[in-house]
């Protein structure tokens, strides 16, 4: 089967959520199967009904391009999608979301255990809070522990019955966090009824401002006490080379379990052996299979053997047993290869030892002195690399082991799959196949790193970008705020990877394909034998492996002469296909430096946003000026080469932090003339005690008066912080500017018993923030859904003037008013003397539709409805030029005459002689 290629396309935004008015800015990255770069064009679509914007053919020059589009200042707010059509013709969507926000100061983190087992009798619960830049969250912290019931018990008594919780509340420590052991008892862990988890919520509430950020988590109950499972074991024994394998034992929350015994064995009386785990919970083992003849071999694992008791109302333990089944090689001459596998996940730049066993029978070399083995590595779908290896052959039976040496690297990851063969000189095949796993790599190694990686806000620092030389580098940074609010899912490796069509392919079917051949080699026949009165027919057991499964498993076509199928017997069979599958898968050093006074007013969400190219020297370097936030920038890239292809670098993180700062707790928006508190909070993390003051700017746009009783100073020792509000009324419209500063003052006055150490230069900072204030407005319900819409329509009466239909749509709304007003009881004879009046103005002497075909139906229909309210009396006036009968039109058949109307809205199917004359026919039939 052969399919066209697909190409892989991403999008990335700057961020994931935008405020109404913002812009939006994104890429389009398009790479090929080995991630080099696409030139293709691709079309841009919102997949709404309503095109918010549209670009047609985009070309992505070095395999990206960079777009953007802005937001209106009143968007509808949701969830919006980028839709990426491919020449192909398939769309790929990304996602982002508007809506009016606050970025969060801090983040809320529930740390608990992921699993719990029902016989755990305690539960570690810790709710920590973080500012964005590193320091603990001061505040009350509330934390909720919860298990639901499966099903509400009552409809009688509100949420206690919902769950079984307990809750409790604590000043954050040093570290911002709140720690405590939960007892289980209350949670009936055993208990059926309940959902099998427990879930936390931490709300912590920040002094001084009063904001609440909630965090969430859980963890699962599980009746697993252990578990077992093998690792790194064939699907196939061949006799005379050792059958080996791992098994890992864990405990119910995933954790290795050491020095517990674990007994495998192998049916009744073949093999039994007590294995020890070691401290990853592992142990491997090793089988002799000289003696092996059954067509499958059951090696079972066992822990640990309790009676199974089932209770409606109870869960019980369980312990892991696990059983894996291996089905015997099919070779005529007893000649094998092996791959001996290899556990862990390869790492790309280093090299991997393959060893492979055989075992040649003298029987079937004959004469020959060497043995050419062939080998292949499969990645990605297709054939990555090949080979031979040629070793001397010796008198009598052959039981060796040889080595290739691959090197790892990008090309044959996600998954390499190595086949090794060889055509003995009879003809038959011999064929072994492994599976390796290889960490998901690119050939385009990308770093990326700030220098330094700490600075004070609007000071310098350089971004340097490493790839390889003439790559295109995308670059982002953005403020973690952003992320704790709205989470994405990052750009990395293995969502790289999870583009690809095709990882691996396993057997010959390929979605509704069968591909798989029959044999047509001939059937054997057999004849019974006879012995000691007994008959003995010949038997093929079903599921015996040869060199035809191992090509098949590994997705290979073969086109041979030689013996790569077991030979079947001549019996009348009924053959189903077998269903096989093809798998898809994817502080201090501040202080001394710190700048006499800040001001800062530029607070981007997203700081970085540039294409980059890299030099011959295989590097580039930004110089970038850090913004004013206090936070953590998270900054990543990415990189495309027509070399090299693409690369990706790890996420850095660059701090920006002064030891002494001032933030604002503002709302998204207010209206103007409503009062809200504005907080100014200070910060202190310098090493000694300070006195600070803290005024707001005054302004024409908003009244401000302090909430509490203003003081000239404050104190403030390490780590101390204070909140000063002010209750603010706004008096403009759009963005109001707020401007609060903090400055340490040189003083001598002291902080209680602590002695404030004066700085030899005050420091000061300002911040600068604007807030968004709107026109207020007023709303008044109604119960009827057309009541808003239909209050003084009698304004809509107007004296029609102009000729045909400048008429036209001034008379239409005339005749509809006035019939509504009448039957709901609402026309008073004043206003249907002035609408009557209109009616008769419009219709006399200014011909309206009278000297003219070409207006629409509802010319005609808006005559019948006058004549039926009896505001106007229809005529109808045929002139031998001007309107014409279809059936005298003459040889040419012509209707009426096609005149341009004064709206294309209004003008309908008027453009054809035709369809015009069937119109106006129709509302001529309809005048009664």
């Amino acid at each position: 089967l052969v399919k066209n290629s697909e190409s892989l396309v991403f999008v990335q935004t700057d961020k994931p959520i935008y405020k109404p008015g913002q812009t939006v800015l994104f890429r389009i990255v398009s790479l090929d199967e080995d991630f080099h770069p696409l030139n293709e064009k691709v079309g841009l679509i919102d997949p709404q009904k309503n095109r918010v914007y549209q670009w047609r053919d985009v070309e992505l020059n070095g395999g990206l391009t960079q777009l953007s589009f802005p937001l209106t200042s009143e968007p509808i707010q949701g969830t919006y999608n980028v839709v990426v059509q491919k020449e192909s013709g398939t769309n790929l969507e990304h996602s982002f979301t508007v809506e009016e926000y606050v970025l969060p100061k801090y983040e809320v983190s529930v740390k608990l255990p992921k699993k719990i087992t029902i016989q755990d009798e305690e539960l570690k619960v810790a709710v920590c809070g973080l500012y964005t830049y590193g320091t603990p969250v001061p505040g009350l912290v509330n934390v909720r522990v919860c298990r639901r019931f499966s099903q509400s018990r009552s409809h009688c008594y509100g949420r206690e019955v919902e769950a079984v919780c307990e809750e409790f509340s604590r000043q954050a420590d040093v570290r911002g966090c709140v720690s405590n052991v939960v007892k289980t008892k209350i949670f009936q862990l055993k208990r059926k009824g309940y959902e099998m988890k427990i879930e936390v919520q931490g709300k912590i509430t920040e002094e001084g401002t009063g904001v609440e950020l909630t965090g969430t988590g859980s963890s699962e109950i599980t009746e697993t006490m252990s578990k077992i499972s093998f690792q790194q074991v064939d699907s196939h024994y061949i006799p005379g080379i050792p059958f080996s394998g791992q098994v890992k034992l864990e405990d119910g929350t995933d954790a290795p379990i050491a020095n517990e015994t674990i007994r495998i064995s192998i049916g009744i009386n073949k093999y039994e052996a007590n294995y020890t785990t070691n401290e990853e919970g592992r142990v491997w083992f090793s089988m002799d299979t000289v003696n092996f003849t059954d067509t499958f071999i059951h090696i079972t694992a066992n822990h640990k053997s309790e009676p199974y008791c089932y209770d409606t109302d109870w869960v019980t333990p369980v312990y892991g047993n696990v059983m894996h089944t291996a089905r015997r090689f099919y070779s005529p001459s007893k000649s094998f290869l092996k791959i001996e596998p290899v556990s862990q996940t390869l790492s790309c730049g280093s090299s991997v030892v393959v060893r492979v066993h055989y075992i040649l029978k003298p029987e079937a070399m004959g004469e020959q002195k060497e043995i050419v083995f062939y080998y292949l590595v499969m990645a990605k779908g297709g054939i990555g690399r090949a080979g031979t290896e040629v070793h001397p052959v010796g008198d009598g039976e052959l039981i060796q082991i040889f080595e290739l040496k691959l090197p790892v690297g990008p090309d044959i990851a996600p998954l390499a799959r190595v086949l090794v063969y060889t055509t003995l000189p009879s003809g038959e095949v011999i064929a072994s196949s492994e599976d390796f796993n290889i960490e998901n790599c690119f050939a385009n190694k990308v770093d990326l790193h700030f220098s330094p990686a700490e600075g004070l806000p609007a000071s310098n620092t350089h971004l340097r970008v490493g790839a390889s030389p003439g790559s295109l580098c995308a670059v982002r940074a953005v403020d973690k705020s952003v992320l704790v609010m709205k989470p994405e899912a990052e750009l990395s490796p293995s969502s790289v990877y999870n583009l690809l069509p095709v990882k691996e392919i396993r057997g010959y079917n390929y979605r509704e394909h069968y591909l798989e051949e029959e044999d047509d080699n001939p059937c054997v026949t057999l004849d019974n034998i006879i012995l000691n009165g007994f008959i003995y027919g010949p038997i093929s057991p079903d599921g015996e492996g040869d060199a035809y499964n191992v090509l098949k498993e590994m997705g290979l076509k073969v086109f041979t002469s030689t013996k790569v199928h077991k030979p079947k017997l001549c019996v009348e069979r009924m053959y189903k296909p077998t269903s096989a599958r093809m798998y898809l898968s994817n502080l201090d050093h501040f202080i001394d430096h710190g700048p006499v006074e800040t001001i800062r007013k530029y607070f981007p969400e997203t700081w970085i946003w540039d294409l980059v190219p890299v030099k011959s020297v295989g590097s580039a370097e930004l110089a970038v000026t850090i913004p004013d936030t206090i936070t953590e920038w998270k900054a990543n890239a990415f990189c495309t080469s027509s070399d090299t292809g693409f690369g990706l670098s790890p996420t850095v993180t660059l701090r920006a932090f002064q030891p002494f700062f001032v933030e604002l707790t503002l709302p998204y928006s207010v209206v103007r003339g409503e009062a809200f508190t504005l907080k100014a909070t200070v910060f202190n993390y310098l090493t000694r005690c300070i006195r600070v003051s803290v005024s707001l700017a005054p302004s024409e746009d908003f009244w401000a008066t302090p909430v509490e009783k203003a003081e000239e100073s404050y104190c403030l020792c390490v780590n101390g912080r204070k909140t000063v509000s002010w209750a603010v009324t706004p008096k403009s419209l759009g963005n109001v500017n707020f401007s609060v500063s903090a400055e340490a003052l040189k003083t001598d006055l002291p902080c209680g018993n602590e002695v404030v150490e004066s700085l030899d230069k005050g420091q000061k900072d300002t911040v600068i923030k604007q807030l968004l204030v709107e026109v207020g407005g007023l709303f008044s319900p109604c119960g009827d859904i057309l009541g808003t819409a239909m209050q003084n329509l009698q304004q809509l009466l107007q004296m029609p003037f102009g000729c045909g239909e400048q008429n036209m749509v001034l008379f239409a709304p005339n005749i509809y008013v006035l019939d509504y007003l009448n039957k709901t009881g609402q026309l008073s004879e004043e206003t249907k003397s002035k609408a009557i009046g209109y009616l008769v103005s419009g219709e006399e002497g200014r011909g309206f539709c009278f000297f003219t075909c070409s207006l629409p139906r509802l010319c005609w229909e808006l005559f019948l409805s006058g004549e039926k309210g009896r505001y106007m009396e229809v005529t109808i006036v045929w002139e031998e030029q001007g309107c014409r009968m279809p059936l005298g039109g003459g040889a040419s058949g012509r209707g009426f005459r096609v005149n341009v109307s004064l709206c294309g809205s209004l003008q309908g199917g008027v453009d054809d002689e035709v369809t015009l004359s069937a119109y106006i026919t129709i509302a001529l039939l309809e005048i009664p």
